[in-house]
C-alpha cells in the first residue's frame, strides 16, 4: 500500500510531545520521529529508564527532537520537565505503550517523568501498545485499555503477528502509518466534523480482451491527498477507487471498481448520502464496444488487428450535477492542455459544479503522476485564486479551503 498522500508538510508552529516506553519496539519511534518532523511541527521526546535499555537519547536528538527528557530527577528536568508536555504540546503520543505504562494513566500514578507528564496533559491523548501477547490479553490490562479508551484516549491497538519472543499472536506495535495518521489528525482542527464527503480518484480501466485494457496515466495521489485531508480535519470519508493502491485508515470507507461503468455506479450510490463530492478520478471518455472474444487476441491473428469499436461512457458529474440537492457541494476536476480558464469555466457551468480545479497536464512537475500540481481553482459564486505548483497534500488543504467557503 502507497503512503505517500501521508505527507502534509504544513504543520509549522504546531508541537509534539512524542514518549517513548521500554519496549523492543522502540526502535520504531526512530523512523517516527523523522516523519513526524517532517510536517513542520516540533517535537520533544520522553525515555523511560526502561526505553533507554532499547533506544539512546543521543538518537532522538541526532534526528532534531528537542528538548528530550530521560528522568524526573536530573538537571534537565529542574525547570518543571514534568509540565512541559502540558505546558507547550499540541498532542502527547506514547510509543511504544507496555502493559506497565497503560495500568500507570488508567491509576493516575506519576512516579516517574513519562506519567507525570501524561497526567498532567489535558490535550489529545495518544497510546499505541505494543507487548507480548499474553500480556495484551491479561485482564488487568484490557480493563485498562477499556478505562482509557472511556476517558478519551485515542487508542490504536497492536496488531496480530510474530513477536520477538518467537511466539504469535496480537501484540506487535501497529503500522507506522496508522500511528502517523493518528497523530496528524490529532493536530488537526476538526472543522469539517460531521460532513459526509465522497471522493473518486484513480484512473479506470476498459478491458477490450482479457490481458488489455485502454487507461490513462493517473496514479490517484491527488484524490488520495484529498480523502486523507477531509478526514483529517475530521470528515466521514467514502472513497470509490480505481485500480491503484492507497492506504487509508479503517473507518474510511473504500470502494474499489475498475471500469468506468462500475465507477458510475458507485458513485450515484454513494452520492445520494453525501454532503460533498469530490471527483478527481480520471475516467476514461470512451470504452471498448465489447470484448474481442473471450479471450486474448493474438498478434498473429488472421485479422490482423483487434476490431475495435469505442462508444461513450456515462459522465459520472454531470449525473451527479443533475441530481445533486440543496446543501451538496459538488467539486470537479478539469485536467486539459491548453485553455484551461475556458475549459474549466465551461465545465462548471455544464456539470452544475460548485467548484473547479483545473489542472494542467502534459508537464513533469503536475498532473498525472508528478508530487505536485499546479491549479486554477473557479467557484460558481465568483471566486477564483491561482496556485502555483506545490505538493498535492497542500493542494489538497487548499481544495477543501477554497470549498468550504462557497
Amino acid at each position: 500500500m502507497q503512503t505517500s498522500h501521508l505527507d502534509f508538510t504544513g504543520y509549522m508552529g504546531r508541537r509534539i510531545h512524542l514518549s517513548v516506553t521500554g519496549s523492543v519496539a522502540a526502535f520504531k519511534s526512530l523512523s517516527l520521529l523523522r516523519r513526524l518532523l517532517a510536517t513542520g511541527a516540533s517535537v520533544g521526546v520522553t525515555l523511560t529508564e526502561a526505553a533507554g535499555r532499547f533506544v539512546t537519547p543521543l538518537s532522538f536528538e541526532a534526528l532534531g527532537a528537542d528538548p528530550v527528557f530521560t528522568a524526573l530527577f536530573s538537571p534537565e528536568s529542574a525547570n518543571f520537565a514534568h509540565l512541559a508536555p502540558a505546558r507547550t504540546a499540541d498532542v502527547l503520543a506514547i510509543v511504544p505503550a507496555t502493559a506497565n505504562t497503560l495500568a500507570k494513566l488508567a491509576a493516575g500514578l506519576a512516579d516517574d517523568i513519562l506519567s507525570c507528564q501524561a497526567l498532567a496533559f489535558s490535550g489529545p491523548l495518544v497510546a499505541a501498545p505494543a507487548m507480548n501477547p499474553r500480556l495484551w490479553q491479561a485482564a488487568a490490562t484490557q480493563a485498562n485499555w477499556r478505562t482509557l479508551l472511556g476517558r478519551g484516549l485515542i487508542g490504536i491497538p497492536p496488531e496480530c503477528g510474530e513477536m520477538a519472543c518467537g511466539e504469535t499472536g496480537q501484540g506487535r506495535l501497529a503500522g507506522e502509518a496508522v500511528i502517523f495518521a493518528a497523530i496528524l489528525k490529532a493536530l488537526t482542527p476538526a472543522d469539517m466534523a460531521g460532513k459526509k464527503v465522497l471522493v473518486s480518484l484513480g484512473p479506470t480501466r476498459e478491458y477490450f480482451d482479457a490481458a488489455r485494457f485502454w487507461s490513462n496515466p493517473s496514479t490517484g495521489l491527488m484524490g488520495a491527498c484529498v480523502a486523507l485531508a477531509a478526514w483529517l480535519r475530521g470528515a466521514a470519508v467514502t472513497v470509490v477507487s480505481g485500480p491503484v493502491s492507497w492506504w487509508f485508515p479503517e473507518d474510511v470507507r473504500v470502494l474499489p471498481v475498475t471500469s468506468a461503468a462500475q465507477m458510475y455506479e458507485a458513485c450515484l450510490d454513494a452520492w445520494a448520502g453525501s454532503d460533498c463530492g469530490v471527483m478527481t478520478a480520471a475516467v476514461a471518455d470512451f470504452a471498448p464496444k465489447a470484448h474481442v472474444g473471450g479471450g486474448k487476441f493474438k498478434k498473429d491473428s488472421a485479422t490482423g488487428s483487434p476490431p475495435l469499436e469505442f462508444l461513450p461512457t456515462r459522465d459520472i458529474l454531470a449525473a451527479m450535477g443533475g441530481v445533486k440537492q440543496p446543501g451538496q457541494t459538488l467539486i470537479g476536476f478539469c485536467a486539459e492542455t491548453d485553455n484551461l480558464l475556458e475549459n474549466a469555466r465551461g465545465k462548471l457551468v455544464r456539470k452544475r459544479c460548485d467548484v473547479i480545479i483545473a489542472n494542467p497536464i502534459g508537464r513533469s512537475d503536475a498532473g498525472f503522476a508528478a508530487a505536485s500540481n499546479e491549479a486554477l481553482a473557479l467557484a460558481a459564486d465568483g471566486r477564483q485564486e491561482t496556485w502555483e505548483a506545490i505538493p498535492k497534500t497542500e493542494m489538497a488543504m487548499k481544495i477543501w479551503d477554497f470549498s468550504i467557503r462557497s
